[in-house]
């Protein structure tokens, strides 16, 4: 039995926390919020913020753990890579961390090897007559992003400002607006391949830079996949990278797409469960393993597609929390309750009600399903 830190003690780490034990190990959680999920679940929490690098490293080294695996935030890798890249396995080196995690440095990578990806404007600056996003180069959930459709000088300063307040570094990324279809390709990489992967459909319904709608698609075109699985190969042979998972976002528009962003880290939002349920393939331990000194697993027989609809339940508007009115008949397979009755909650993403997984007869109700969440259909939250 090893003795592990898993670095987060949000919800969503919850199926990595329940593998490890699963496996035998003794498992510690290492957290600044005594009130998340897994500070009030497991009996070996350190309150600790771990962006704290110096107190993270003190707690590693006074308790001495064999390995350290990562949560789902993009602080927790970059925590774990700046004290532990050389002592535990799992880990890239600070370097290869920085330029996948920071997105100026993503798209200077694209730009180097070839990745499809958005066109970034080096000066900072918004061009005549193209459409731009303006985004912080180093904050996460959609915090800090504005489009700009039309040049406005006074605008664009707007956006240059919410993007570097959002910022920790005051960092930010002008680069040309790509309209499409957001999927997210989410690749196990192991001796530089792919040796698995999934396609997800994802959408935002509360706030258009923040995905709460999502499905895993089970006949994603081949040629797409196989473009998809050459881009993570070249950005894991280019940067060095470690065995494990590698996590991209990116625009379709049909069979041509664009690379949006990529992370090391597990998704959030229970995006574990969604590849389970609906798939049957054990993604929490499949991350884990790698932290642990393990290969993955390469042939995984069992794989099966249920239609599984996954929906984070958020507000637009700050409101307080009664109750959810169905408008509509589901099945849900799992239901993860977030908040309480009585809870002044804020828009999205600061927020969240809820996580369902709703699961449907065949691909056209599952379809039927998605586009009713995503008109906010689905159900009414009640004050």
């Amino acid at each position: 039995m090893a003795k592990v830190l898993l670095v987060d003690t949000n919800f969503s780490s919850g199926p990595i926390y329940r593998e490890l034990a699963s496996l035998g190990h003794n498992v510690h959680v290492v957290g600044n919020n005594p009130n998340d999920c897994l500070a009030k679940v497991s009996p070996n929490y350190h309150k600790l913020d771990y962006s704290n690098l110096d107190a993270l490293k003190s707690l590693i080294d006074g308790e001495g753990f064999d390995f350290l695996v990562p949560g789902c935030t993009d602080r927790s890798y970059l925590s774990c890579v700046a004290v532990g890249s050389n002592q535990f396995p799992g880990l890239d080196q600070p370097d290869s961390c920085e330029a996948i995690f920071n997105k100026s440095r993503f798209r200077q990578l694209a730009e180097r090897i070839g990745l499809p990806a958005p066109q970034r404007f080096a000066d900072g600056r918004h061009p005549p007559h193209t459409p731009v996003i303006v985004k912080p180069v180093d904050a996460f959930s959609g915090k800090g992003i504005t489009v700009l459709r039309e040049n406005d000088e006074q605008g664009f300063e707007r956006a240059v400002a919410l993007a570097q307040v959002a910022s920790p570094s005051g960092g930010y990324l002008v680069e040309e607006f790509v309209e499409g279809q957001l999927h997210s390709h989410s690749a196990f990489v192991q001796g530089g391949k792919v040796v698995q992967d999934f396609l997800v459909l994802e959408d935002g319904s509360a706030n258009p830079f923040v995905v709460d709608t999502s499905c895993v698609v089970p006949d994603a075109p081949a040629d797409m996949l196989a473009r998809l699985r050459a881009c993570a190969e070249d950005m894991a042979a280019e940067l060095g990278a470690v065995d494990g998972l590698l996590h991209t976002q990116f625009i379709s528009q049909g069979s041509d797409f664009r690379l949006i962003e990529t992370t090391r880290r597990c998704p959030g939002d229970l995006y574990s469960q969604l590849i389970e349920l609906s798939t049957g393939y054990p993604y929490a331990r499949a991350y884990i393993l790698p932290f642990l000194g393990l290969p993955i697993e390469e042939h995984y027989d069992n794989l099966r597609w249920t239609p599984i609809l996954r929906h984070t339940v958020t507000l637009k508007v700050a409101q307080s929390f009664a109750y959810l009115h169905f408008k509509a008949a589901v099945q849900i397979e799992r239901w993860v309750p977030l908040s309480l009755v009585g809870d002044q909650l804020s828009p999205s993403p600061q927020s969240r009600i809820g996580v369902m997984f709703c699961r449907a007869t065949d691909t056209q109700e599952l379809d039927r399903i998605y586009q009713t969440a995503l008109r906010r259909d689905l159900y009414e939250i009640h004050a």
